[in-house]
């Protein structure tokens, strides 16, 4: 049955608005099966067995690789008191066989092995002596110290290398209990375990609340967050840091962000952040440098090249020297010149198919780019006018990346008192590491933990 012409031309166009949307929508799938984590916000953990060629963002640096002038190497050194010497006696010729006994020695030479002895569980007993009082005509007895409280049990160190095995190297409690039985020959329960992971989280806790007072009140932290499995529900681990602190929170909610925050926060655009009060804000370039590769390899958007030269360029300059006026003033100059030329460019595209009558305007993914550098361009180079802000938002990246390695070793937590254990303690662990503090001593004395720093 032929159709009039006026028939065919309306299904001739309703077929190619089709043909349109289904173009777009390959075009949409194809980008995002090649995003991965050097041109998008996407983890490693998720490129799979097929990682991408590693093609660093860095601007080269005049530096040669490895090790630079004045570096302070770590290797091990003789110690000038061993704690055990073994003598070799030279008691013949080994040439000749000619008899050396009583010949002086010419020199000694030295080599030290430094291992590690047998562990041993070492067993304290207390003792208390009961006597007769013959002024008062009852039995008295001297006092158990305050920490021994029952006919047996673990001493502090076994505690500290509990909580360091299982928070700190994340060793599950199955596997933990092996290793003090292989190692140790030490009974000891995966509950017992979680108990004192429980006990060494109250008593640092308020530690970790002047952690994150300090961190409140700090000229710059950075803020990031992360999704993890509580009783098989989703959470999310908030971190708040710098390299001095981190502090650790687990809410329900993606949008429960830290309060009565002063100074600058360092984010990565996270919409919640950008309701804080009383903040200034720099935002991540690292994840601009990523975007803007995506839209370089998918998009071919010509701006999207120059504006990753010249945030690549600014950080390169601010590493370098103090960014005077002038060159503040071009490189500002610059980038909004970039982006004017690159919203002309996508002002000069056909509009993308609305998918409905409500909500906002649909826009490409270069647009949105470009409409958060143009509108948050202060936050975005902030790093350029203030030499404490960095130009990337990666301490909080790195701070929180331990979440990722604990689910993978074991999962997540069966309950939120696991989850807020876990956050508790390693606030304080990280920032004794960042304080330059051993781990196993301030475990073991946490209140003590400054007279650590200098001993």
């Amino acid at each position: 049955m032929m159709l009039p012409m006026d028939e065919k031309d309306k299904r001739i166009a309703k077929l190619e608005g089709q043909i349109a949307q289904l173009l777009a929508r390959i075009a949409e799938l194809e980008k995002r099966l090649g995003l991965n984590s050097s041109n998008s916000s996407k983890p490693p953990g998720s490129d799979g067995l097929k990682k991408p060629s590693p093609v660093s963002l860095r601007e080269k640096s005049d530096k040669k690789s490895g090790g630079q002038v004045g570096h302070k190497g770590d290797t091990l050194k003789q110690v000038e008191k061993p704690d055990e010497v073994v003598v070799h006696e030279l008691k013949a010729c080994p040439y000749c066989a000619t008899s050396l006994e009583g010949v002086p020695v010419v020199e000694i030479k030295k080599r030290q092995v430094f291992d590690i002895v047998e562990p041993k569980v070492q067993v304290t007993q207390h003792e208390v002596m009961l006597k007769y009082c013959a002024c008062c005509q009852k039995n008295v007895e001297s006092a158990f110290p305050e920490n021994v409280r029952g006919p047996v049990q673990y001493g502090e160190r076994v505690k500290a290398l509990s909580v360091y095995l299982h928070q700190q190297q994340m060793i599950p409690e199955d596997r933990l209990e092996m290793v003090f039985q292989d190692i140790f020959a030490l009974p000891i329960s995966a509950t017992t375990i979680a108990n004192i992971s429980t006990s060494f989280a109250e008593k640092v806790a308020p530690h970790v609340e002047a952690i994150a007072e300090n961190l409140r009140n700090a000229e710059v932290k950075h803020l990031d967050e992360s999704g993890l499995r509580v009783a098989a529900k989703l959470q999310w681990l908030h971190v708040m840091s710098n390299t001095e602190w981190t502090h650790y929170r687990v809410s329900p909610k993606r949008g429960d962000i830290p309060q009565n925050l002063t100074g600058t926060a360092v984010h990565d655009f996270f919409k919640s952040y950008l309701t804080l009060d009383n903040v200034k804000h720099g935002l991540c370039n690292a994840h601009h440098l990523r975007e803007l590769k995506a839209l370089c390899e998918f998009e071919k958007e010509p701006w999207a090249q120059d504006m990753s030269s010249l945030l690549k360029f600014a950080c390169h300059t601010s590493k370098q020297e103090t960014v005077s006026p002038l060159r503040q003033h071009r490189i500002v100059r610059l980038y909004d010149r970039i982006i004017d030329r690159g919203l002309r460019f996508h002002e000069a595209l056909p509009p993308l198919p609305q998918t409905g009558k409500r909500g906002r305007k649909k826009h490409r993914t270069g647009h949105n780019l470009l409409m958060r550098l143009r509108d948050h361009k202060d936050a975005a180079l902030r790093f350029l006018f203030d030499p404490q802000v960095p130009f990337t938002n990666n301490q909080a990246e790195q701070d929180i990346r331990m979440i990722k390695v604990k689910q993978k070793i074991s999962g997540g937590f069966r309950g939120s008192c696991g989850a807020n254990d876990f956050a508790t303690i390693r606030s304080f662990l990280s920032s004794m590491r960042k304080q330059g503090i051993n781990l196993f001593r301030a475990i073991t004395d946490p209140d003590n933990w400054q007279s650590f720093r200098h001993a």
